[in-house]
């Protein structure tokens, strides 16, 4: 087993046991606050966005799909270490202030939005050191970004809906559940999205400057939405709802724009590196048509689910996820953003000339076949 696949079967167990731990000691916190009656339904309540706002965003990462154990990680870092980390220091930080000023007012405003934003996105920047391989720009850094966000939204949640729950008053317990988990179930999402677009641009290239000054950037962003978000909660329905409408719908929309045209840039990207393939016999050039469009990848797995089942599905879309990683070497090669690896590359090919004959083998009239040509010999 090579040594970089068995120091990661290493630190496997050890990344679950921190995350397990952060978990226990942050739903903790949130009982000792908020007590069993508290804690339980709010479990629940704050599950209600999860579902659609993960789903929303795995929508954006069509092409090549992040491997579910890190997404998970990325899930596990926001809702068990940043969120602990968040409860630790941003009460830490406000017992400090009231000791010096007799003023905690300013803490959701000019701490918490440093606090959480630092903790949320070091994770992201972990999942860039550590799994390089999978993250290859703007659209991966959303990704990830995103589901740090929904883990310390949802630990958080708990926690608001926990407090209105023991107010004993429905109309708090109902505001409060319409307003975190209908109206703004992508707030912390969002701001975190703003360091994965930094992060996703460093990913991407060599300079310096750019592999700094991006993510920072990121970062001041992120800090700066999230404050005046938290400014706006707490100056009253009609001030949020202005700020809501004029800043927070408007931002919303510029990050799906940016995310549209990340992927739709990685489409091309997709065609443009997979033509040496087409030309080397590895592909066929109908089947570089269909890795380059979202919807005809779609409709390969579609039809492959009608003809051969979901064993067909499986095997298309193994096929497609292989040929994408291909073209996001060669993309990274290019810009010299990771060294030359010959093997890996053949490596590569072999995995995507076998998956090919499975393909057609269960689809001799599927996507692709009709001008495929046999893959170079290997051997």
């Amino acid at each position: 087993m090579p040594a970089p696949r068995a120091r990661a079967s290493a630190l496997a167990p050890v990344t679950v046991l921190v995350l397990l731990v952060c978990g226990v000691l942050s739903l903790a916190a949130v009982t000792m606050e908020v007590g069993w009656r508290g804690l339980l339904p709010g479990l629940a309540l704050a599950a209600v966005p999860v579902g659609p706002v993960l789903a929303t965003v795995l929508w954006l990462d069509r092409h090549e799909a992040e491997p579910p154990h890190l997404l998970a990680f990325a899930f596990g870092w926001g809702a068990c270490v940043a969120s602990l980390g968040a409860l630790v220091l941003n009460t830490g930080a406000s017992r400090l202030l009231d000791r010096a000023v007799g003023d905690v007012t300013s803490t959701s405003v000019l701490v918490a939005p440093l606090v959480e934003e630092a903790l949320k996105g070091l994770g992201v920047l972990l999942l860039l050191l550590k799994q390089r391989r999978q993250f290859d720009g703007v659209v991966d850094g959303i990704v990830y970004a995103a589901f740090v966000g929904v883990g310390f939204a949802y630990l958080e949640n708990v926690l608001y809906l926990g407090r209105a729950l023991g107010d004993d008053q429905p109309a708090s317990l109902v505001a409060v559940f319409v307003l975190r988990c209908l109206v703004s179930p992508f707030a912390h999402p969002l701001f975190t999205m703003a360091v994965g677009v930094g992060l996703g641009i460093a990913a991407r290239h060599r300079s310096p400057s750019r592999r700094v000054g991006a993510p920072l950037l990121g970062f001041a962003v992120a800090v700066v939405l999230h404050a005046l978000w938290n400014a706006s909660a707490g100056s009253g329905v009609a001030s949020f709802i202005e700020l809501f409408l004029l800043l927070q719908v408007p931002v919303f929309a510029a990050a799906v724009a940016v995310a549209l045209a990340a992927r739709v840039r990685e489409a091309r990207l997709i065609a443009r590196h997979l033509q040496v393939y087409a030309r080397t016999g590895w592909l066929g050039e109908s089947e570089v048509a269909m890795l380059a469009a979202a919807g005809e990848r779609r409709r390969a797995r579609s039809l492959a689910a009608a003809r051969g089942g979901r064993g067909a599905a499986r095997a298309v879309r193994d096929f497609q996820e292989t040929a994408t990683e291909l073209a996001f070497r060669r993309d990274r090669l290019r810009r010299g953003t990771v060294e030359s690896s010959p093997q890996e590359e053949l490596e590569l090919l072999e995995q995507l000339a076998r998956q090919r004959r499975e393909v057609l083998a269960l689809l001799p009239r599927g996507p692709g076949a009709g001008d495929a040509a046999a893959p170079p010999s290997t051997t």
